[in-house]
């Protein structure tokens, strides 16, 4: 076989782990996000429960990052303060190194299961829940057969006559071997897909310990660096977190590093094979930096919302309040280029009414007036693109346009009444609730608060199919909008029900909060009735849309 193809094939196995463990961790999120997100946010006050509610939930999500992210933006949103979310951070590293511990184990048999399982789910219902549970077993399946797949691409490197120079190299220069890993990992964007990689390739003798112990050293540097840089748009304080973390992994490696080449300690205690050996290198490193970092995560997290300080005041005097428009009016002759410039500020528009759906429903929980001046502060931007918008798309037609042009053109300009009208049910109405119930210190019941979750989510979901419709225009997406519909619909009747159940039995927690719980439900629903019209211009010009919803008689 030659080394392309050798190379060919562990490109794929690599491509294949990689897209697996996105699928398991976007599956998750799906399908208990919420609820990993209200117990998350629950727990983080308490530093000690904080770390093991990080772990559980990186187990959860296969993912450091995706814990990293979050916390960083709860912390952003003043929900936990930055050192019990650095603490969960480090809890969540831990818990990711667990998952490689897992899947270390040989659990092929598994494969066959899940993908069987998962499939039969996922094509045997149109519940939600179990379509992404189905999604999920699929997921796992499909990550347990790129490892056997990585394994067997990689049994022909033995023949390499390139490989052992290569490794000689690297394992004369562990700094090299050391930012490489580092590099690898943030292009793969995940440290537990770059750690079970080199736990792969050392099983088949390719890798020596020593260097893979380096190797695993910067994956876990690495791991520092992708959230970091994911989080880079983001707010200021929503990035202490990840920038706290990426300090104290940096610190944690280098030391770690120095003491693998200066002392060159024994790697017995480790374990008998060269797997086992480096995946409890992996989580003795993890766990020694849980310990360690502790009674430091007051001080870097100070560190760090220092150096994110210094980033924005440096920013303060050019950027402060500013705002890029696409609408080019040089454009306006030009009907193709000034139609995708439309496109790209309605996008924008999508990107703001996403932001303050996301945020609204954390203000029921957790409320204060400067959160929801912010807010309201959103929708004023809201107002203005979608004043610009209307105005250039006006312009627009006073130029001939082609059938197709003009049929665009009012697609842009429904989309962007809708957004604008979902900005003002979100302030006028949301936030309405959201002050009577901070103004009256009023708590939902906890079977009220998941379906209000529950509901939120389901419509933010749906927003987001919204959006895609607007760049996207595929047909299948904007039918997959339009059932999404009717399902909410349905979910609207249970929760109402519910809520008049307790009314029903008397609870107080329910007849103090009964007003605002079934006018946040009705508003949410109007939110994605509008959303989902946005659906229809597509879905008429495929011809997919029906007359009229009534029977005939």
């Amino acid at each position: 076989m030659s080394g392309s193809v050798v190379l060919l094939n562990l490109a794929g196995a690599v491509a294949l782990l990689l897209f697996a463990t996105r699928m398991v961790r976007t599956g998750v999120e799906r399908a208990y996000g919420d609820v990993l997100r209200h117990r998350l946010r629950s727990v983080l006050r308490n530093p000690i429960l904080a770390v093991g509610a990080g772990a559980l939930l990186a187990i959860c999500l296969q993912s450091a990052t995706a814990v990293s992210i979050l916390v960083g933006s709860f912390t952003g949103a003043g929900i936990v303060g930055a050192t019990p979310g650095l603490l969960s951070v480090l809890g969540a590293d831990l818990g990711s190194s667990l998952v490689v511990k897992l899947l270390s184990f040989d659990l092929s048999l598994l494969v066959p299961v899940c993908l069987l399982a998962g499939t039969s789910m996922f094509m045997a219902t149109e519940r939600r829940e179990w379509r992404q549970l189905g999604h999920i077993l699929v997921g796992v399946g499909l990550l347990l057969l790129s490892l056997r797949m990585i394994g067997q691409a990689s049994e022909p490197l033995r023949e390499s006559e390139i490989l052992p120079v290569v490794i000689n190299y690297l394992s004369g220069d562990p700094i090299t071997a050391f930012l490489l890993a580092a590099v690898m990992t943030w292009l793969f964007h995940s440290s537990v897909a770059a750690i079970l990689l080199v736990c792969a390739l050392a099983a088949r003798g390719l890798v020596p310990i020593p260097l893979g112990l380096v190797l695993i050293l910067g994956a876990n540097l690495g791991g520092g660096v992708i959230a970091v840089m994911l989080s880079r748009g983001s707010v200021p304080r929503a990035r202490i977190v990840p920038l706290g973390n990426l300090i104290m992994r940096t610190a944690g490696a280098v030391i770690g590093l120095a003491v693998l080449v200066l002392l060159q300690p024994p790697l017995g205690w480790l374990g008998a094979g060269p797997v086992d050996q480096l995946v409890h290198f992996h989580i003795a490193f993890n766990v020694a930096l849980v310990i360690a970092g502790a009674p430091f995560a007051h001080w870097v997290s100070r560190l760090a919302e220092s150096l994110t300080r210094t980033g924005e005041a440096r920013q303060a005097g050019t950027l402060a309040g500013a705002e890029v428009s696409a609408l080019d009016e040089a454009a306006l002759a030009m009907p193709t280029i000034a139609l995708a410039n439309a496109t790209r500020e309605v996008v924008r528009v999508c990107g703001t009414v996403e932001l303050m759906l996301m945020r609204v429903i954390e203000l029921y929980e957790h409320a204060d007036q400067v959160k929801i001046d912010e807010l309201a502060a959103l929708d004023d931007r809201v107002d203005r693109k979608h004043a610009a918008i209307k105005l250039y798309l006006a312009k627009l037609t006073a130029n001939p346009l082609t059938e197709a042009e003009t049929l665009r053109c009012q697609e842009l300009l429904g989309a962007s009444i809708r957004l604008e009208q979902v900005g003002d049910i979100i302030v006028r109405n949301l936030l309405a609730h959201v002050q009577k119930k901070l103004d009256r210190g009023l708590t939902f019941t906890d079977e009220g608060w998941r379906e209000l979750v529950a509901f939120h989510h389901a419509v933010l979901i749906n927003a987001r199919l919204a959006f895609n419709v607007v760049v996207s225009r595929d047909a299948m997406t904007a039918r997959q909008l339009v059932q999404e519909k009717d399902r909410l619909r349905t979910l609207e009747k249970q929760s109402s029900q519910s809520h008049f159940d307790r009314l029903r039995e008397g609870t107080a927690k329910s007849l103090e909060t009964s007003s605002i719980h079934l006018d946040t439900i009705r508003d949410l629903k109007q939110i994605n009735s509008l959303l989902a019209a946005m659906a229809y211009p597509v879905l008429e010009e495929a011809g997919l849309l029906t007359g009229s919803r009534l029977r005939a008689v």
